[in-house]
């Protein structure tokens, strides 16, 4: 794709370097990540290649015997899914990220200069500008005018003067002088630099942050691979962040190029007024290129200070736990499976009330079974014999205070007996 940007004019020439530069971005950034996305490109045959090592090193952690759960499977898919939208996607890849980059800025400076109040924040902001270099330029044909011109030599004086009165006229013939030593080229020269820099500043700030975005997206499909795993994915995150960097980047640039139309556009405009009326404006120069050198730097301060606000970004190292908030939330929008799994606890509790009254119906009934029985024989007692010394070990087991029978009759004595025999 191939898109014809505007040449550079010579009558505008902020205008249309401006314009070109954005064009240039916003070619590099949709003409590139297509290039890079196409099917037999090097981005393809690299995702190719790095999605066969992942899903190989995938399979060896399934063989080894370290099944994922069903959490760490599904973060897997999402991983994949999303290297793959970003790669190979570009309706999807232009809305999350070229129209933010790209777009979003001049939206943003639009809200917030509009309810502040800057001059082109509802758009027309180059046009403005194109103004201003206008008039500056113009001020660079004319000069700024020669001083008025006085006699340099005070008249006889009649009377007696005091020493302020002295001071003072000492301080006249001092401005005087320097007013006869006053010189056009010196002039023109303060008034060409504070031109220079504010073209500079101007182009090169808004330069900076349209090519750094641009060509961030155009290697999209390249970056977007390195989120695959965990030691590359900080050029992901530095690739995020640089396209973050710009966007503020873009914004901070509008804003403060709107700050200074609000102070040059009447400001200029009363000097070209004073100009076009034949008036001296001998302090314009110095001035304007006070002005132009604030501005300069504070584009770069502003560009540092986006840049180390962008660095803040982070990627979260605990996929697990990202996992397992994806899974909880999942589980908390579909009723059924959570109350399926709140009732595991509940589940397993009857299950073990069941075997603890089953077991408990079991052992009464081998009590009862084993009270039933007559009593065994000892050891040393006839009709015991080796093969049913288990069934007697077994039959001991019986319930407390029936292991003996109660006696009917009162027990005798042999020495009794034989007593009452010889009576």
């Amino acid at each position: 794709m191939q898109v014809a940007c505007p040449a550079i004019s010579d009558s505008q020439f902020l205008s249309s370097v401006l314009g070109h530069i954005d064009c240039q971005a916003q070619t590099l950034g949709a003409a590139g990540y297509q290039a890079m996305a196409a099917g037999g490109s090097a981005s393809s045959l690299i995702l190719g290649g790095v999605l066969t090592v992942f899903i190989a090193l995938f399979g060896y952690r399934l063989i080894l015997g370290d099944t994922p759960d069903a959490r760490s499977a599904v973060l897997t898919v999402i991983k994949l899914g999303v290297v793959l939208l970003l790669a190979t996607s570009w309706p999807a890849f232009r809305t999350l990220a070229y129209d933010v980059a790209l777009k979003g800025p001049a939206e943003l400076a639009g809200a917030i200069g509009g309810a502040s109040g800057l001059p082109g924040a509802g758009g027309g902001l180059v046009a403005r500008l194109q103004a201003v270099d206008d008039e500056i330029a113009e001020l660079n044909v004319i000069g700024t005018g020669r001083p008025p011109n006085t006699d340099l030599v005070a008249g006889p004086s009649v009377q007696p003067v005091t020493p302020e009165q002295q001071a003072q006229e000492r301080r006249r013939l001092q401005d005087l002088a320097s007013h006869a030593r006053w010189d056009p080229a010196r002039d023109l020269s303060l008034l060409g630099s504070a031109r220079t820099l504010f073209l500079a500043g101007t182009i090169a700030a808004f330069a900076s942050v349209r090519l750094i975005a641009g060509l961030l997206l155009a290697l999209g499909p390249l970056f977007a691979i390195f989120l695959l795993f965990e030691g590359t994915r900080g050029l992901f995150e530095g690739w995020v962040r640089g396209l973050a960097g710009a966007a503020l980047g873009a914004l901070g640039t509008a804003i403060v190029l709107g700050v200074e139309l609000a102070l040059l556009e009447p400001w200029m405009a009363a000097v070209m007024e004073l100009r076009h009326q034949e008036i001296a404006t001998p302090a314009v120069p110095v001035e304007l290129l006070a002005l132009s050198l604030i501005f300069a730097v504070t584009l770069i301060a502003v560009l540092v200070a986006v840049a180390r606000v962008a660095q803040g970004f982070r990627i979260p190292s605990g996929w697990k736990q990202a996992g397992e908030r994806v899974a909880s939330n999942f589980a908390d929008r579909v009723p059924v499976l959570a109350g399926a799994r709140g009732n595991e606890g509940t589940i397993t509790d009857q299950r073990s009330r069941a075997i603890a009254i089953a077991d408990a119906v079991t052992a009464t009934q081998r009590r009862e079974s084993h009270a039933s029985q007559p009593p065994a024989a000892s050891l040393g007692r006839p009709g015991i014999t080796p093969t049913n010394t288990r069934e007697i070990a077994v039959a001991a087991a019986v319930p407390l205070g029936q292991s003996f029978r109660r006696r009917t009759r009162g027990r005798v004595s042999a020495g009794a007996t034989r007593r009452d025999s010889n009576r």
